[in-house]
Formats: structure tokens, C-alpha cells, sequence
């Protein structure tokens, strides 16, 4: 049987799990158990360029969703100014906003342009996003507004 390019099957699982999201799942805010960047620091991303786990130690509420961070630090300079830190989208893959739909992100799956973080489902898709990221931030930025209605 004739095995499926790896991009053929990033894209065909994306697919999936955009139609398989139940409208419940399809907030503003991407954030399963109510727990915003599954768990890890968002302001790591901004400042230090990496993903790092967050701690049940540090944690601030923002608009009803948890958010985790690994220091009090990071979680003070998020409450001062949640906007510099919170991923675009809700959290959702950008990727997907750009071709007007909604689909979970993987925090790893992380790119910071211009200050700004945007995830994407997978490291594949983050890869096929990246080269043409400019275009897809203007696409998504034009589609979020319908999609954060759902």
C-alpha cells in the first residue's frame, strides 16, 4: 500500500480535527480543562524564546482561564499586561485561522514575529505556516473576527 507524503498527512489530519472540534470546543479561547497554552508559561515564549512548562505554583486567571507560568515573576509581568503575552487566535492553530477555521494548537508548535505568539497544531504545520507567515497573519487576522463568533 502506498504511504502518504508526511505534509499530505499533517494536512489531512488538521482537516480532521478541525471538523471533529464539537462547538463547545470552538470558544474564543482555545484552552482544554480551562488551562490556556496547555499548561505552559506564555510569557517563556516572549522573553525567552522557548516553551517552558508553567507551575501549579504560579498561576494567574485571565477572563476565566487559567494560565501557568514558571516563575512570579513571569506570571507578574503577565498580569500587568496580558495582551503582550496571550497567543494570537485564542490559542488556536494559526494556520487553520488563516484558512478560516478553528483547530487546536500544540505548545510547542510556537513561532514570537514581531512580539506577538502564534501556535500552530504541529511542528509540520508550523513548518508549512512559517515561509509564508506574513500572508497567513493577514488571512487569519482577517478571519478571526467570524471564527472567535463561534
Amino acid at each position: 500500500m502506498p504511504r502518504l507524503p508526511r505534509t499530505t498527512l499533517a494536512a489531512c489530519i488538521l482537516v480532521l480535527v478541525v471538523l471533529l472540534i464539537p462547538p463547545a470546543e470552538a470558544a474564543k479561547v482555545y484552552a482544554p480543562d480551562g488551562i490556556g497554552v496547555g499548561g505552559y508559561d506564555p510569557v517563556s515564549y516572549v522573553t525567552d524564546s522557548k516553551a517552558v512548562p508553567g507551575s501549579d505554583q504560579f498561576t494567574a486567571v485571565h477572563d476565566g482561564i487559567t494560565y501557568k507560568f514558571a516563575s512570579a515573576a513571569h506570571r507578574d509581568l503577565f498580569t500587568a499586561d496580558p495582551d503582550k503575552y496571550l497567543p494570537q487566535y485564542g490559542g488556536h492553530c494559526a494556520y487553520a485561522a488563516a484558512k478560516g477555521a478553528l483547530a487546536s494548537s500544540d505548545p510547542q508548535a510556537f513561532t514570537v514575529l514581531n512580539g506577538k505568539l502564534y501556535l500552530n497544531f504541529s511542528p509540520d504545520i508550523r513548518n508549512r505556516w512559517l515561509p509564508q507567515a506574513g500572508r497567513y497573519i493577514h488571512d487569519a487576522d482577517a478571519n478571526w473576527p467570524g471564527l472567535s463568533a463561534q
